[in-house]
C-alpha cells in the first residue's frame, strides 16, 4: 500500500448492498446452491455473537485465493440456516489518518441476525460450542447437512444435525450465503481501532 492512501476498493467492499456478515457476499442460484467462491481481499475481519444457533453444520478444510494468487488455507463451515443475536462485525482499514474502524451491528434487539445456506472461510473460531448428532471423520465429499457445502474426496470432514455456539468469536476471509436478513442494522466508521474483540 501506498502511503497516505485509502484503499478505497476494500473501503467500498463494506458498503455493497447486503451489508452482511462479510466484505463480500454472494448470492445463491435459483435453486438455493451456494455461489461460487470469489478472490479475497488482503484482509481479514472479525464477527462476533453473543449466540450463534444452526440447523445443520458441516465443516471440512480448503484454501482460498487473492488476487497475487496465493493459496490461504482455510477451514471451511457451512450452515444452512444461523441466527446470530447481539452480532458485530468489524474490518480494519488504513487511511491517512492513520487506522480507521469500519463496524456492522445488527440483530441487538429482540430479532436476530439470519442466515440460510452460509459458508464461512475462517482461520479462527472461538466460543462455547454445543453439537446434535454429530458426525466426525467423515469423508468431506459426502457432507449433506448443507447445500453446495462439500470438500474434496478423501480429505476429512465433519457434521452435525445442529450447533450452538455462546461467546461466539471469528476470523474469516470471506463469506457466502444464500440469504443474509440483518434487523437493526447500523453500521458507523470509527477512527482507531475498536474491532469486535
Amino acid at each position: 500500500m501506498i502511503q497516505g492512501r485509502v484503499r478505497w476498493k476494500r473501503f467500498a467492499l463494506v458498503f455493497v448492498p447486503a451489508l452482511a456478515v462479510a466484505s463480500v457476499l454472494v448470492g445463491a442460484t435459483a435453486e438455493g446452491a451456494i455461489g461460487a467462491s470469489f478472490v479475497v481481499s488482503g484482509d481479514t475481519f472479525k464477527v462476533s455473537a453473543d449466540t450463534l444457533q444452526g440447523q445443520g453444520f458441516v465443516q471440512y478444510g480448503s484454501t482460498v485465493e487473492n488476487k497475487k494468487g496465493q493459496k490461504i488455507p482455510v477451514a471451511v463451515s457451512g450452515i444452512r440456516k444461523a441466527t446470530l443475536s447481539n452480532m458485530c462485525q468489524t474490518v480494519l482499514v488504513k487511511s491517512p489518518v492513520g487506522a480507521v474502524t469500519i463496524r456492522i451491528t445488527a440483530g441487538t434487539g429482540k430479532d436476530p441476525v439470519i442466515a440460510e445456506n452460509m459458508i464461512v472461510d475462517a482461520t479462527q473460531i472461538e466460543g462455547n460450542a454445543v453439537f446434535t448428532k454429530l458426525e466426525a471423520g467423515r469423508d468431506a465429499s459426502s457432507l449433506d447437512q448443507v447445500p453446495g457445502a462439500q470438500g474434496a474426496a478423501g480429505m476429512f470432514g465433519q457434521q452435525a444435525a445442529g450447533v450452538t455456539i455462546k461467546d461466539f468469536r471469528q476470523v474469516s476471509w470471506a463469506v457466502n450465503a444464500a440469504t443474509f436478513k440483518l434487523p437493526g442494522l447500523k453500521l458507523a466508521v470509527e477512527p482507531g481501532e475498536h474491532e469486535c474483540f
